[in-house]
């Protein structure tokens, strides 16, 4: 019984691997000829011309390991410096009654950068 199964299991995973050969053939010739069906002539060109139309730059992984390029990219804000200027403005803009997030916006940096600022300079209490 088990060894029928077994025997079954490999005459399966033998055909998918033919199937899987078959498939990358035919695949392989497919691409082979795309440069060749949109009117190209040679692959350079081809790869040139989608360069092109994608906007460039190259392909590379992103973390869940899709391509990314750089036009998927989202821009991204620098660090903010946090100078002792800065650290004076926050105090200056809490005392006058603005929110974290307007002073966020005054000064050029993110909220949580806000937060920081104000419990280190002791205007937050800690929470108990």
């Amino acid at each position: 019984m088990v060894t029928n199964q077994i025997k079954e299991l490999e005459l399966t995973k033998a055909k998918i691997a033919s199937l899987e050969k078959a498939i990358a053939k035919r695949l392989s010739k497919e691409l082979a000829s795309l440069p060749k069906k949109y009117g190209f002539g040679s692959l350079e060109e081809f790869v040139e011309a989608l360069r092109a139309a994608t906007g460039g730059g190259p392909v590379r992984k992103g973390r869940r390991g899709r391509p990314v390029r750089a036009v998927d990219k989202v821009k991204r804000r620098k660090r903010a410096i946090i100078t002792d200027q800065t650290r004076a403005d926050v105090k200056k803009l809490v005392e006058s009654g603005k929110t974290g997030s307007q002073i966020a916006k005054a000064l050029g940096i993110s909220l949580p950068s806000v937060q920081n600022i104000k419990k280190a300079i002791g205007l937050v209490k800690a929470r108990t």
